[in-house]
C-alpha cells in the first residue's frame, strides 16, 4: 500500500471511530488525501462530487425512493399480508411466513432495505406478538426479511454496480429475482422448524379460492407495480431509469386515487423524506467516487487483484475471499458506499478467475445484505429496534439462526450461478 493510500484509508477509519456519517467520513478522507498529496487537488475532489453523480442512470436513485415512499405510506402492506396469509397462514408458523412473503412484495416496491423493515414492521412486529409470537422472533423474522430489500428488483444497490462496473442494470433486476426468492425461502424455513418447536400455530383455516381471489382483487394495483418495471425494462419500452419514473407516477395514482389512502396534505412529508434520503445516497455516491478516484489514481484496484490471485489459482477459493471480504465490508459500510468503491476492486478479480459479472453483481449485493444483519453497521437492526422497542443487542441475539440460514443461501447462489443467470437474456 503506498502512503498515499495508507492515508486515504486510514483517514477514512478515523473519522469513522469517531461516528462521523460515512458519506462525511468518505468526503473529509478526500481532502486529507488532497491536502497531503501532491497530484491531488481540492478543485478535483469538489468536481468529482458534480460529475460522479451526472448519470442518467443514477436518476433511477431519487425516483425508486420517491416511489418505495408513496407505496410504503399507500396502504399496500396490509393489503400484501392479506393475500400472504391466504397462501400460507393455515401452516405451523404461518403468520410469520406471510410477514416474510408480505417484505419480499414490498422490496420489490422500495428496493431498499431498511424501507422494507419500517413500511412492514410497523404493522405486522405488533400483529404478529397479538397472536402470541414472542417479540424478539417477530422483529427478527421482519428485520431478516427486510435485507431481501437490496436483492429483489428494484434494487438500488444493483443500479449503483450498473453503473460502477458498467454492466446492464435490466440483466442484474433479473438475475436477483431467484436469489431473492431462494433467501426469502430459507428464511421461512427456519421459522416452520422454530414455531413448530416453540408451538405456534397456523390459523386453522383451509385454502379458499375465494378468499384468494378477493385478497388478489384488494392486492392487485400493488401487484402489478414489478411486472410493470420488469415488462417494461424487458419489453424495451422503457430504460431502468425511465421505469422508476413511470414507478413514481404509477404509485401515486394506486395511492391517491385508486387506494385513496393518501391525501395532498400526505405529498409535502412524503417528497420530504424521499428527498432526505436521496441526498444522503447521492452524497455517498459522489464521494464514495472521489474515493474511488484516488484508489484508481493509485493502482489499489490492479494491486489488490494480483496479491488475492497470487493466493491461489483455485476459483472457488479466490471466490470464498472475496465473498469473507464482502461479509466484512458490509460490517463496517455502506451498501451503497461499498458497492462503489469496492466494484472497481473486486469486478476485475472477479472476471479474471471466469465469473460471470451479472453473477458477482448478484453476489457482491446478497453479500452485502448481511450486512444489515450485523453490528455495528445493521441497520436493519436499529430500524426494528425502533419499532419493537428492543434493544440492539437483542435483537442481535434473535436474527443470529436467520443470518445462518442466509448465509448457507449465499454460498447456494456462489456456486450455482445458474440462479442468477437463467431468467438474463
Amino acid at each position: 500500500m503506498t502512503a498515499t493510500a495508507f492515508v486515504l484509508f486510514g483517514s477514512f477509519f478515523l473519522f469513522m471511530l469517531l461516528s462521523v456519517p460515512i458519506g462525511i467520513s468518505l468526503g473529509l478522507a478526500g481532502i486529507v488525501t488532497a491536502l497531503y498529496s501532491t497530484n491531488i487537488s481540492i478543485t478535483f475532489l469538489t468536481q468529482g462530487l458534480v460529475t460522479s453523480t451526472d448519470n442518467f442512470a443514477l436518476m433511477a436513485v431519487p425516483f425508486f425512493i420517491l416511489a418505495g415512499e408513496i407505496m410504503g405510506k399507500g396502504g399496500i402492506s396490509g393489503r400484501l399480508f392479506d393475500l400472504a396469509n391466504v397462501f400460507v397462514g393455515r401452516f405451523t408458523g404461518g403468520f410469520a411466513m406471510a410477514a416474510v412473503i408480505t417484505a419480499m412484495f414490498f422490496a420489490a416496491i422500495s428496493g431498499s432495505g431498511p424501507a422494507t423493515v419500517a413500511a412492514v414492521g410497523g404493522i405486522m412486529i405488533p400483529a404478529m406478538v397479538s397472536q402470541g409470537y414472542d417479540k424478539k422472533f417477530a422483529t427478527a423474522v421482519v428485520v431478516s426479511a427486510g435485507s431481501l430489500g437490496i436483492i429483489i428488483p428494484p434494487s438500488i444497490p444493483m443500479v449503483l454496480f450498473g453503473v460502477s462496473g458498467n454492466q446492464s442494470i435490466g440483466d442484474l433486476f433479473m438475475g436477483g429475482i431467484l436469489p431473492g426468492i431462494l433467501m426469502g425461502f430459507t428464511i421461512m424455513v427456519w421459522i416452520y422448524f422454530y414455531s413448530k418447536k416453540k408451538n405456534y400455530k397456523g390459523n386453522n383455516q383451509p385454502f379458499s379460492i375465494k378468499e384468494m381471489w378477493s385478497a388478489l382483487y384488494r392486492a392487485k394495483w400493488s401487484l402489478l407495480v414489478p411486472v410493470l418495471i420488469l415488462g417494461g425494462i424487458y419489453g424495451g419500452i422503457f430504460t431502468p431509469t425511465e421505469a422508476a419514473v413511470v414507478a413514481v407516477v404509477y404509485s401515486a395514482v394506486v395511492g391517491f386515487v385508486l387506494h385513496r389512502e393518501l391525501k395532498i396534505a400526505d405529498f409535502k412529508p412524503i417528497l420530504a423524506d424521499a428527498a432526505l434520503n436521496s441526498v444522503v445516497i447521492l452524497l455517498i455516491i459522489g464521494t464514495a467516487n472521489t474515493f474511488g478516484t484516488i484508489l484508481s489514481m493509485e493502482q489499489m484496484p490492479k494491486a489488490f487483484a494480483d496479491a488475492l490471485l497470487s493466493l491461489s489459482d483455485n476459483k472457488f477459493t479466490i471466490v470464498l475471499l472475496l465473498l469473507l471480504l464482502l461479509l466484512i465490508v458490509g460490517c463496517f459500510l455502506d451498501t451503497s458506499a461499498a458497492v462503489i468503491i469496492f466494484t472497481p476492486i473486486l469486478l476485475p478479480v472477479a472476471l479474471g478467475i471466469g465469473v460471470d459479472p451479472i453473477h458477482f453483481g448478484v453476489l457482491m449485493i446478497s453479500a452485502l445484505a448481511l450486512g444489515f444483519l450485523t453490528p455495528p453497521l445493521g441497520v436493519n437492526l436499529f430500524v426494528g429496534s425502533g419499532i419493537s422497542g428492543l434493544s440492539v443487542s437483542t435483537i442481535v441475539r434473535a436474527v443470529v439462526p436467520f443470518f445462518i440460514v442466509l448465509l448457507i443461501a449465499l454460498i447456494f447462489i456462489t456456486f450455482v450461478p445458474a440462479l442468477s443467470l437463467v431468467l438474463v437474456q
